[in-house]
């Protein structure tokens, strides 16, 4: 929408207009605050997440709960079923790596490291997206890159939400990359079940002297695992502290991946 040769801005627009936008503009807000960690919202929540006035809040939420926008038991809201419907075209027939880029490359700006996407491939793990860091000191890592499920957070992560591969794994000898490599089975089902418990994964030298990573899962709308969205880079810059600092980031990350995907976590 133009005005003589200028885009109109919500100053602009009609008074009727303006409020439909704004009134839009809340209502995401609103979606907003919800998160894979939080899915379940009583009202104040909500109001408190958004900032908006509790009396706006209830009015829009009783909307939304009409138009099965959002759903309510009790106390408690969440995202109403029908989005789902919604979700699954949206993401139908688009390249998941299309979605994936801008989020690699967001992770990159906001921590400064390498960020990867990785795939589970054939029994390895393979890097499908990249956005380099911009220090000269940087671990190799490259689109098409192969490297084992057993080492490193993005292949726990995978590991963690893939009980086949971790099978096919456990079923060979656990090659040691490094002193910090796990090849005790035991020691590696106990850290894969850490990663499936703490939705995320941290490590330090496993895979390589002296590097560092830390990775979350990312799920479609049939809450199966898409991949691994991880950070990696060299342990001086990123310490096991520096990693554990990161973590929110990492899985902030992973979940708008989710969402734009239409995703939902296994149960």
């Amino acid at each position: 929408m133009r005005k003589e040769g200028r885009a109109i801005s919500v100053e602009d627009a009609p008074t009727g207009s303006r409020h439909r936008l704004l009134v839009l503009g809340k209502i995401t807000e609103i979606l907003d605050a919800f998160t894979l960690a939080r899915p379940v919202l009583t009202l104040g929540e909500i109001q408190k997440a958004t900032g908006i006035p509790t009396s706006t809040v209830q009015r829009l939420v009783a909307n939304m709960v009409a138009e099965g926008l959002l759903d309510r038991a009790g106390d408690g809201i969440r995202i109403g079923v029908r989005m789902a419907y919604w979700a699954a075209p949206a993401t139908q027939g688009v390249d998941v790596l299309e979605l994936v880029a801008p989020v690699v490359r967001s992770l990159r700006d906001e921590t400064g490291e390498t960020a990867c996407f990785f795939r589970a491939e054939q029994g390895s793990r393979v890097c499908v997206a990249l956005a380099e860091t911009t220090h000269a000191l940087r671990r190799e890592m490259y689109v098409g890159k192969v490297m084992p499920l057993h080492v490193g957070s993005a292949g726990r992560v995978i590991l963690a939400w893939r009980p086949d591969l971790l099978d096919r794994v456990l079923a060979e000898p656990l090659e040691t990359l490094t002193d910090e490599t796990i090849t005790d089975p035991d020691a590696l089902r106990l850290a894969v079940a850490r990663a499936r418990r703490d939705g995320v994964s941290v490590t330090v030298g496993e895979r390589e002297d002296g590097a560092s990573g830390l990775a979350a899962p990312v799920f479609d709308s049939g809450a199966e695992l898409v991949g691994a969205l991880g950070v990696v880079g060299p342990r001086l810059r990123m310490p096991r502290e520096r990693c554990e600092g990161w973590v929110d980031t990492v899985v902030a990350h992973a979940e708008q991946l989710v969402r734009t995907l239409g995703g939902r976590h296994p149960r």
